[in-house]
């Protein structure tokens, strides 16, 4: 049985050699540029980003639109970002149609031309967030998806889909959140970039 101090020190050193593969791959930082560029144009032009996930996935989605609609690093005008999937909302959805569609029903009616959807996904392969990319392939929105292991269905649907090389949904969820993080700074750089000189 390990000890408490060695399943702190692997922890750690999984997270470093994620972080680190993930740095070196230069594939990954091109696709990490392009959700910049895509998320600043949307925003840029007055659109929305709409943000779903399940469980911690879905606590990011979260942790993304309110770093938008409220502020993260300098005080600034609200950015549009809304995350999918208030209580009400889901259980009557979920309730009448079944929990594949609480997150297309919504996007579908909110959403609009010049859009995008941020869908997250340790697995790739969820239901729900499948749909909610299928509604917004139909719609005409940008989709950018964060995902882990191989990628799964989702890979292959998205505009930009980010595959963190790890097959633990807590490694991979770690990287989700230092991409949000990072992705929301270079937005604010690009649109605000008085607030960086």
């Amino acid at each position: 049985m390990l000890k408490n101090q060695d399943v702190w020190k692997n922890a750690f050193s999984e997270a470093e050699n994620v972080l680190t593969q993930f740095r070196n791959d230069t594939l990954q930082l091109e696709k990490c540029h392009q959700f910049s560029a895509v998320l600043t144009d949307c925003l840029a032009k007055g659109g929305t980003v709409f943000s779903c996930g399940n469980g911690g996935s879905h606590c990011d989605a979260m942790h993304f639109a309110e770093e938008l609609t409220g502020r993260y690093r300098k005080d600034r005008r609200p950015l549009g970002a809304l995350a999918l999937g208030d209580a009400s909302h889901v259980t009557c959805t979920a309730n009448d149609y079944g929990f594949k569609f609480v997150f297309s029903r919504q996007l579908e009616a909110l959403s609009r031309s010049g859009d995008a959807l941020l869908a997250i996904s340790t697995s790739g392969n969820s239901e729900n967030v499948i749909a909610a990319i299928e509604v917004a392939k139909k719609k005409g929105l940008k989709i950018v998806a964060l995902l882990g292991k191989e990628g799964g269905k989702i890979k292959d649907m998205a505009d930009i889909s980010i595959v963190i090389p790890a097959n633990t949904a807590d490694r991979i969820q770690e990287m989700h959140i230092k991409l949000i993080h990072i992705v929301i700074e270079t937005i604010e750089r690009k649109i605000f970039p008085e607030h960086y000189a």
